[in-house]
C-alpha cells in the first residue's frame, strides 16, 4: 500500500520560510517523479512543483519561481518543499503526489496517481 504523509505545515509571517516534507513508503519510488500542488479555500488545485524520479529536473510554477524550491531524497523516499519569502497568497492545503509510472515532471494533477492528506500553510500579513 503507497501511503505519502506530508509535515512541516504551519503558521507564520509575510517573508518567513517553511519546509514541507513528504515521506513516501510501501515501494521504492526512486524513478517516480513527485510533486506538490496546493488547494486554497474556494480555489482549484494549484500545481506548485514538480521532481524527476533521479531529481535532476525539476519544473516549478511561475507564481511561485525564485522563491520555492523542490528536491527530493530517494535514500529516504522524501521529497521536500522550501519555500521562502512566504506570501499571504500561499496560503493554502499543500499535497505531495506521485507519479507512479510517470517518466518526466508534470504540471497536470491527472498524471498522478497517489496523494497524501495535506498540510496547512498559513501566512499571515
Amino acid at each position: 500500500q503507497v501511503q505519502l504523509v506530508e509535515s512541516g505545515g504551519g503558521l507564520v509571517q509575510a517573508g518567513d520560510s517553511l519546509r514541507l516534507s513528504c515521506a513516501a513508503s510501501g515501494r521504492t519510488f526512486s524513478s517516480s517523479p513527485m510533486g506538490w500542488f496546493r488547494q486554497a479555500p474556494g480555489k482549484e488545485r494549484e500545481f506548485v512543483a514538480a521532481i524527476s524520479g533521479g531529481g535532476g529536473n525539476r519544473y516549478i510554477s511561475k507564481s511561485v519561481k525564485g522563491r520555492f524550491t523542490i528536491s527530493r531524497d530517494n535514500a529516504k523516499n522524501s521529497v521536500y518543499l522550501q519555500m521562502d519569502s512566504l506570501k499571504p497568497e500561499d496560503t493554502a492545503v499543500y499535497y505531495c503526489a506521485l507519479d507512479l509510472d510517470g517518466t518526466s515532471t508534470s504540471s497536470n494533477y491527472q498524471r498522478y496517481d497517489y496523494w497524501g492528506q495535506g498540510t496547512q500553510v498559513t501566512v499571515s500579513s
